[in-house]
């Protein structure tokens, strides 16, 4: 079950060959484990992308293996369940 939800903006590219894409959002929910479950990755100027349970990873990229608590604290990043939802919803 899911626990957590967070919205992050990265100011940095993907650095890779799709590069172009520009800046993300990252939308997580976090499990009560305290891994990702659920992962958004929404690109300025490109797709928006999705990872889960049924599709960890496309050419794309993949479902974050890290626990977001040994990273840093994310309390500031924080969102509802509905606006994890939302998000995720518009890419299913």
């Amino acid at each position: 079950m899911t626990k957590q939800y967070f919205k992050r903006r990265w100011d940095e590219s993907r650095g890779d060959e799709f590069d172009m894409w520009g800046e993300a959002t990252y939308y997580f929910a976090v499990g009560d484990d305290g891994l990702l479950a659920r992962q958004v990755e929404v690109y300025q100027s490109g797709p928006t992308l999705s990872y889960g349970p049924d599709r960890p990873e496309d050419r794309f990229g993949f479902l974050g293996h890290i626990r977001l608590d040994e990273v840093e604290d994310w309390t500031p990043w924080a969102i509802t369940q509905s606006e994890f939802e939302a998000i995720w919803a518009i890419e299913q």
